[in-house]
């Protein structure tokens, strides 16, 4: 267990409990601040993310900074497949535009696996993403958390 303070809600997971750990994850990262997103992973965490394989808040840090620097007005939208005990799986989309102006959307699956305080330990993320035009875009609202009556992935047919 991290000596971390606990970030509930904590394994092991129902339904709510799992949903609203999806939406405060989906919150932090809509709200774009590397740093403070780190501090939901214990401090040993391990991640794969398409083919990066990296461990560690100061290495999760990084590698969040270096994707926002890429990856400009980021939109995502995060929605529960399967949880269990300690693990959470996830499905997500994210549109973003990158230093040219040109739209995308990512198609992403995450599996989370959380210590006993409600850090995660692992994750490991399988995305897929295609060009968009800006007229295709379906995430408008304003940077940062998206409102609660914004239609979720399975609302827009994602």
């Amino acid at each position: 267990m991290s000596a971390d303070i606990a970030r509930p809600p904590l394994p092991p997971f129902d339904r709510v409990a799992a949903e609203k750990k999806i939406r405060l994850a989906e919150d932090g990262w809509n709200g774009g601040d590397p740093a403070k997103i780190a501090l939901a992973y214990s401090l040993e965490s391990e991640w794969r993310n398409r083919v990066e394989f990296f461990q560690g808040r100061k290495s999760i840090e990084e590698f969040l900074t270096r994707k926002w620097q890429k990856e400009r007005d980021y939109r995502l939208i995060k929605e529960l497949w399967a949880f269990t005990d300690n693990r959470i799986a996830v499905r997500y989309a994210y549109e973003y535009h990158d230093e040219n102006g040109n739209w995308f959307r990512a198609y992403g699956n995450e599996n989370w696996q959380f210590d006993d305080n409600g850090l995660m330990e692992n994750r490991h993320a399988s995305i897929n993403e295609k060009p968009i035009s800006k007229a295709e875009r379906l995430f408008h609202w304003p940077l940062g958390r998206r409102p609660d009556d914004h239609p979720s992935l399975s609302d827009l047919g994602l």
